[in-house]
């Protein structure tokens, strides 16, 4: 199905500035060469400007990459700068960040770990 991203079973963050020009093929050779990853893997890789307020988002489908591009009109994303690697978030980080969050949510309420109630 045509952008279903539900199909990632990763998801990955490139921090840092990366430039918005590139395409497909650009970011597919960015994961390969530069974070040392198989783009072709069920992942989504997410990719944002020095504007912050444009996303790429790079995903394989099995039978060709489909390229999101998302660009808001108000606002920015809290996107992580200060290194230059690609990172693994959860769903709910990528929902944060979507909700101009930033993936980092140092007080959000975490699952309870299992033991005495009292």
């Amino acid at each position: 199905m045509l952008g279903d991203i539900r199909i990632a079973s990763n998801v990955y963050i490139a921090c840092g500035y990366t430039d918005m020009r590139k395409s497909i093929d650009g970011l597919a050779a960015l994961v390969q060469e530069r974070f040392q990853m198989d783009p072709f893997s069920p992942a989504l890789y997410l990719f944002c400007g020095r504007r912050c307020d444009r996303i790429k988002a790079l995903l394989w489908e099995g039978d060709g990459f489909v390229l999101l591009y998302k660009r808001l009109e108000n606002g920015s994303f809290q996107w992580p700068r200060s290194e230059e690697e690609l990172r693994p978030v959860t769903w709910q980080q990528f929902r944060w960040l979507m909700e101009g969050l930033s993936p980092e949510q140092e007080k959000a309420i975490r699952p309870a770990k299992k033991g005495a109630m009292f």
